[in-house]
């Protein structure tokens, strides 16, 4: 099968690899001049990982991950801790703990599983025909017209594959946050707690990554489309945070302000109807783009990835149907489950935050067992099994 990937992000890569690995003819076509990683830092989490493991890269993400840590903590800006979920019960749980990896090193390894050739940079692609089952789908490159058996659109949360299939759908809607990420190569000394501070509107996230990196991220209620002055969006940064507790004025005291990173978060708040049309299927942000809070934006796209390949028949009009029934519901379930905790962080009255902070601090209180019950939905998702021919892709 001939298949074009439009979009050479976390998504569209492995949906290449799942569809290469199960024999299909794949190209990538990336606008971008490279493969340049939006973002810093990622958390991968054990649904996501196990993904990873069927398209053969799990055990490599693992073998680049950050130190492990025996817990991640919730604290107030205080200091004072709130909850804290144990990553050891995590893995006796689910088989995994939250693996942290810098973002370039997850799209630099599925890049180099591909084939060479397989990812185009500088070449943007246009769907113009979804194609039918008389006839094949057909999209515009650099190089002309090409048709093609299956098309992915993974063109991210303005995805242009999208607004063809579905001119009238509303398309993303900003959330009311706006996000900072930055990594700090070399900080003056390793947090002694690692995980998020919730304040009033507002969060900072500590994750340490491989070689003392650390991965800092921030969320904060603001306007659409604001910005630091002068474009200094560190001294944003330490607008926001620097009174927090430590290590947050260290870690921005130590932050490069050329490296700090900014982003509105938008989402697609109303559920497209289905994830596919014709030829082509829609993964990741094109599909459900979601807020950042439960960090499964990205583990959602490589679910969709494997998905779609396993689902796939030797005809994508009448096998696609597959792919949208297994996928629909869930991301649309996590979706609004992220927008729920972005609705917690958003507290920012002395009230709303002392009933939020009082709900945090019971759960706190609970075993770890039922604090894990309540991932179950989204971590304990089992991956399908790629099958080419009479053989099965093992674990790793």
């Amino acid at each position: 099968m001939e298949a074009i990937v439009i979009g050479g992000g976390i998504g569209g890569l492995a949906a290449a690899l799942a569809l290469h690995r199960l024999g299909h003819q794949v190209t990538v076509h990336e606008r971008a001049a490279s493969l340049e990683p939006v973002g810093a830092g990622l958390a991968v989490a054990p649904n996501a990982l196990r993904a990873l493991d069927r398209l053969g890269i799990g055990d490599h993400l693992r073998a680049h991950a950050g130190p492990d840590h025996p817990a991640a903590g919730l604290r107030r800006p205080s200091g004072r801790r709130l909850a804290r979920v144990d990553y050891d019960a995590m893995a006796g749980v689910f088989g995994d703990r939250l693996v942290a990896v810098a973002r370039s090193v997850l799209v630099d390894t599925l890049a180099a599983a591909l084939p060479p050739g397989t990812v185009r940079t500088g070449s943007p692609a246009e769907l113009l025909d979804h194609g039918t089952a008389d006839r094949p789908a057909v999209v515009r490159t650099a190089d002309g017209e090409r048709t093609a058996d299956l098309v992915v659109g993974a063109d991210g949360i303005r995805s242009a594959t999208r607004a063809t299939l579905f001119p009238r759908h509303p398309g993303p809607r900003y959330s009311g946050f706006t996000t900072w990420r930055t990594l700090i190569p070399s900080p003056p000394r390793a947090p002694s707690a690692v995980g998020e501070i919730w304040g009033s509107g507002g969060l900072v996230g500590v994750v340490p990554l491989l070689g003392r990196q650390l991965y800092v991220y921030a969320a904060a209620l603001a306007p659409a489309g604001s910005r630091g002055a002068d474009g200094d969006e560190l001294a944003e940064l330490r607008r926001h945070f620097g009174t927090w507790c430590e290590p947050v004025p260290e870690l921005l005291a130590a932050a490069d302000p050329n490296r700090v990173l900014r982003h509105d978060v938008w989402e697609i708040a109303d559920p497209l109807p289905v994830y596919h049309h014709g030829r082509v299927a829609l993964l990741g942000d094109a599909a459900h783009a979601m807020s950042p809070f439960q960090g499964q934006g990205a583990c959602q796209a490589i679910e969709d990835a494997l998905v779609l390949a396993t689902t796939l028949g030797t005809d994508p009009v009448t096998t696609l149907p597959a792919y949208t029934a297994a996928r629909l519901s869930r991301t649309t379930a996590i979706v609004a489950g992220s927008r729920r905790v972005g609705a917690l962080v958003a507290r920012n009255t002395p009230a709303g935050v002392l009933v939020r902070d009082a709900l945090l601090a019971v759960t706190g209180l609970l075993p770890q067992r039922l604090v894990l019950r309540q991932m179950a939905r989204t971590y304990g998702w089992e991956a399908p099994v790629l099958v080419k021919s009479d053989r099965v892709a093992e674990r790793g």
